[in-house]
């Protein structure tokens, strides 16, 4: 009984390995290289002194190996070591769309790999490639090239130092020199990653894009070829010959000239002196216009000082002597000798003129001006500021520089002239009020009160210098002890010292600063991450990712 056990169990085992052995067997012929089979030759010849172990084979040869027909003039066959040499007219064909055509190559049967040279080219249906040497790994599907080498297709000329194709993927490695060349602008790089069916060029490292129209720079980009779009991440910009175009992440569009970019962003007007800056800026270089939100902020050079003007959104349209800038929702202005906050601000350079509008207010020196709106007019020529007009409800109030109180004078419109930026004299008509601290020498000898038709003040060095009331004047002159607190103030008196704008950086509310540092901490985690793969905007379309491409 044992023993019938234990012959059952040999049984078993040899059955076992018996196919395992049937198994590695099929495995091993399954991974045999195939063999490179001569289809045809006119002569075929054998000299082992000149040739060891080779046939020689001479005209028309066609030879065939898993998926490849080769044809030459001359041929010399190692069938030992499945590989060919090949002379004359030498024709690879893989399929129906890639050719190799060369005057000498090398194929080996084993590696599935050949060696092109003597004027070599590539082509398939929509490029060709030509370089003085080509090798080409058929199990990866690559080709690749040393030395300068000329690629064509319907949109481009593409040359490089080096460079591989990937057959499968339709896609060109350019590693040196690379130059793009198209009729409407030149692509140069050290590195671009470019597909051939959708045109698209992955840009590495310092780069340029170059046309009549403009010029562009990035080190991490990506370019639509056949779309004529755009999207560059690092260190990038556009520069128009008036116009310069910079910002963490850009998006052009050749055929609309339009430009928008993302985070950092400053667009520099070289012709107009003006820098506009935010987060967030579109341009459309056709129209002449440019939008700009997210701590947005107008700089313009004026008499070796400059004008911050901020909006929640910024505008600016027009060519060169009519451009027209326009800040919405909270706006502010700044200035070293002047500035102010309203709903909204219109300027007009051909006009030298700037309105603004909603709850406006302007501060020069230690005087507050509003009004239902306040125009600010300058002067072309001299690029100062000329005059001012406050239209309805027209209000100045002056600190009393020498005690705690504050100066009046309302009407229904104001307006002022301006000498050397400061305020020269105002004048207040219809329905006039003032109320003034007067001294003598350093004592308060009362507070005047008027009402009047008109009112004349002049100013030295933003001070009240003189106050003078015209026309059906009626003046009573207070002791400080008999007018009380609640008499010293005009109708419709409104300090708003508290939001005076001492400097250019406030001109942003605090919700635009938050902004801001929320923006900066992004970019400080996306540089601290410079090699995580390439973003690419909606607006691409991007092709490469829809076919499942690798970048």
């Amino acid at each position: 009984m044992a023993f019938c056990l234990n012959l059952t169990k040999f049984i078993e085992l040899k059955s076992l390995l018996y196919l395992s052995l049937l198994l590695f067997s099929s495995l091993l012929l399954a991974q045999k290289p195939k063999d490179i089979i001569i289809e045809y030759s006119e002569f075929a010849d054998r000299n082992e002194t000149e040739i060891p172990g080779a046939a020689l084979l001479t005209g028309n040869v066609r030879i065939s190996h898993d998926g490849v027909i080769i044809t030459c003039n001359k041929a010399y066959y190692f069938q030992k070591e499945n590989y060919a040499k090949l002379f004359g007219d030498v024709q690879m064909v893989q399929g129906d769309t890639l050719f190799l055509n060369s005057k000498y190559a090398e194929y080996s049967g084993n590696e599935k790999k050949a060696y092109a040279t003597g004027n070599p080219v590539m082509r398939s249906p929509d490029m060709t490639l030509t370089t003085d040497t080509i090798n080409f790994d058929r199990n990866s599907q690559q080709a690749f090239y040393n030395s300068f080498g000329r690629i064509v297709n319907k949109e481009n000329t593409l040359t490089s130092n080096a460079g591989r194709y990937y057959a499968t993927e339709k896609k060109f490695q350019f590693l040196s020199t690379v130059t793009i060349t198209n009729p409407k602008y030149t692509i140069k790089s050290n590195h671009v990653d470019y597909y051939n069916n959708s045109g698209h060029a992955y840009l590495f490292g310092p780069s340029t894009i170059t046309s009549e129209k403009n010029f562009i720079y990035t080190e991490k980009g990506f370019y639509d070829s056949k779309k004529n779009v755009g999207h560059f991440l690092r260190k990038s910009y556009i520069r128009y010959d008036d116009r310069l175009i910079e910002g963490d992440s850009i998006f052009y569009d050749r055929t609309k000239e339009f430009a928008s970019a993302t985070r950092n962003v400053k667009i520099t007007d070289t012709v107009n002196k003006g820098i506009v800056k935010g987060h967030y800026g579109e341009v459309y270089k056709l129209k002449d216009s440019l939008m700009m939100t997210g701590r947005a902020v107008a700089i313009n050079l004026v008499e070796n000082d400059s004008v911050y003007i901020h909006g929640k959104k910024l505008m600016v349209t027009g060519k060169k002597g009519n451009q027209i800038i326009r800040a919405f929702n909270n706006a502010r202005f700044y200035k070293s000798d002047i500035s102010g906050k309203c709903d909204s601000i219109h300027s007009s350079t051909k006009k030298a003129l700037t309105q603004l509008i909603g709850r406006p207010v302007v501060w020069n020196g230690e005087n507050q001006l509003t009004g239902d709106v306040i125009h600010l007019i300058g002067e072309n020529k001299t690029q100062k500021i000329d005059s001012l007009k406050v239209i309805n409800n027209a209000f100045m109030i002056s600190r009393d520089s020498l005690g705690t109180g504050y100066n009046q004078a309302k009407g229904l419109n104001m307006y002022g002239k301006f000498k050397d930026n400061k305020l020269d004299y105002i004048d207040l008509v219809k329905n006039t009020e003032a109320i003034y601290y007067v001294y003598d020498d350093l004592t308060l000898t009362g507070i005047e009160k008027k009402i009047s038709s008109s009112i004349n003040i002049t100013f030295v060095e933003n001070k009240i210098d003189v106050l003078t009331s015209y026309k059906n004047v009626e003046s009573l002159m207070y002791p400080e002890k008999d007018l009380p607190e609640n008499a010293r103030k005009l109708r419709g008196f409104n300090w708003r010292g508290d939001e005076i704008i001492k400097s250019k950086e406030d001109i942003f509310p605090p919700e635009e600063e938050e902004f801001d540092k929320k923006m900066q901490k992004e970019a400080a985690i996306e540089a601290a991450q410079e090699n995580t793969p390439m973003k690419i905007r909606k607006e691409t379309l991007n092709y490469d990712k829809k076919k499942g491409v690798k970048k």
